[in-house]
């Protein structure tokens, strides 16, 4: 039993919860959050009943694929360090995924700077989770001798954070292209 009383989830019901979650970050990229639960439901393949089941509201939807995102890049970081051929080539493709995020959170923008207080702890999650993972990456790049010394992962974050809403909507601003200049610019 879990410390409020409730069965641990099985594998495969953590599975079929990461696949809902993916599912519903993929539909709030291509519709907004305010996609009806039908087409979550259909691109994850189960119904409604049980999107409903594991998340009562749309807030209740919103803030787990929110924390699904953010650990799953968090997981990312040390598993690219452990498999890249170097730290400069992780931070690389872990700056990557972390683009991906920030485009699918970009969907998630309205409501996550909305007056709901049940959203107010996730700007510090994502700080407390991808910072350390940032931080990590860069040290290990620096230490290899990959990238210049002084990069401060909150700066970079935010600069590609920065970079990735530039983009506006504007078909003729490739985020990802400068992204990977930005990157590409760290290298000793």
């Amino acid at each position: 039993m879990t410390r409020s009383g409730e069965r641990p989830k099985r594998a495969d019901a953590l599975r079929n919860q990461a696949a809902l979650l993916d599912a519903a970050a993929a539909v709030f990229v291509e519709s907004g959050v305010e996609a009806p639960i039908r087409d979550i439901a259909a691109k994850a393949g189960v119904g409604t009943a049980t999107i409903y089941r594991h998340f009562p509201t749309r807030a209740d939807l919103i803030v787990a694929v929110y924390r699904h995102q953010v650990e799953s890049l968090a997981e990312e970081g040390p598993a690219l360090l452990a498999a890249a051929p170097g730290p400069y080539a992780a931070l690389r493709n872990w700056i990557d995924h972390f683009v991906d995020f920030v485009v699918t959170k970009q969907g998630l923008a309205t409501v996550l700077q909305s007056d709901d207080p049940c959203y107010d702890p996730l700007h510090s999650y994502f700080l407390d989770r991808l910072l350390p993972v940032c931080k990590r990456l860069l040290e290990a790049a620096v230490a290899a001798g990959e990238i210049v010394e002084g990069q401060d992962a909150h700066e970079l974050l935010r600069g590609v954070a920065s970079l990735c809403a530039g983009a506006g909507g504007n078909s003729r601003f490739d985020a990802r292209r400068m992204v990977r200049l930005l990157i590409a610019g760290l290298r000793r």
